[in-house]
Order: structure tokens, then C-alpha cells, then sequence
């Protein structure tokens, strides 16, 4: 092997060391799909360029030690993170957290007591479209779904 070769293969292993497993999409959509499930609403199908753009957004607040959503957002967005050593989730843990929200949704007065968005993001009827992204350094991990069409708009019920 090539001394170019070698240092291109080093430098894909540390630009993907972060992230996600190869599974990770499968586990993710089928999470979000079985809270959509319960409700009856139709699943949602897998998007690579809204994985890309989750993953961007997550690697860009892993490196910022940040956790806010982005700036004039054309996608729904929901984010989740960890801290501590070793810390680390999986799909099915972040969507059992966003999923958990629902205790907190009256569906009659169409309200949240407290916070309920990243409930109503993942069962919103009109939403098609998920791709997720995770990013980790040290104690820190960040996981970033994006969804299209967007969801939580004012005055519509989720379902």
C-alpha cells in the first residue's frame, strides 16, 4: 500500500469515527414508525440528504459543545444529547424520550403543559420524511432528526 493510500484510509476512519453505526437508520425509522404506529399514523420513510443534514448540524454542536436547534430551519427538528463518561444512547432511547412528551399533550385543547414538541414532531400526520445524525466527543453526544414536511404548525392537531 501506497503511503497516499494509507494516510486517505486514516483520514475516512477519523472523519467517521463519530458516527453512526450502519444500523442506526433502520433502528431510528422503526422507532419513530412504532410511536407513529399507536396512533395510527402512516410511517415515515428513511431520507439520506435529511441524514446528511442532521449529521452536519450534530457534528457542528458537538464541536461547539452546543445543544440549540438551527437558525431558520427550512425542517422539523428534534435534538437529544448526553453527557458524561461514556456517554452514549441508542435510537430507541431518543425517541422513547421525545415519545415520552405525549403525557404532556392534551390533544382536545391541542396544548402542551410544559414541553410536547418533539412528541408531536415525531407522529405529525403531514410529515413524510426523517433523517437523523449523531455526533460524539468525549462525555458529550448529540443527536440531531430532521423531518420533512416540517410539523408543529400553530393552530393544526399532529394527528
Amino acid at each position: 500500500m501506497e503511503v497516499g493510500e494509507l494516510m486517505r484510509g486514516l483520514l475516512l476512519v477519523a472523519m467517521f469515527a463519530g458516527a453512526a453505526r450502519p444500523e442506526m437508520p433502520e433502528q431510528m425509522l422503526a422507532a419513530h414508525n412504532a410511536v407513529r404506529a399507536k396512533l395510527g399514523v402512516e410511517p415515515l420513510a428513511w431520507s439520506a440528504p435529511l441524514a446528511a443534514y442532521a449529521q452536519q448540524w450534530a457534528d457542528h454542536l458537538v464541536s461547539t459543545h452546543g445543544f440549540q436547534h438551527r437558525a431558520n430551519a427550512r425542517y422539523g427538528e428534534n435534538l437529544y444529547a448526553v453527557e458524561g463518561d461514556g456517554a452514549a444512547a441508542r435510537p430507541d432511547d431518543v425517541v422513547r424520550a421525545w415519545a415520552g412528551e405525549a403525557r404532556r399533550y392534551d390533544y382536545r385543547a391541542n396544548s402542551c403543559r410544559d414541553v410536547c414538541g418533539h412528541y408531536t414532531q415525531v407522529v405529525w400526520r403531514a410529515t413524510r420524511e426523517v433523517g437523523c445524525g449523531v455526533a460524539r466527543s468525549s462525555g458529550y453526544e448529540v443527536w440531531v432528526c430532521n423531518y420533512s414536511p416540517p410539523g408543529n404548525v400553530i393552530g393544526q392537531r399532529p394527528y
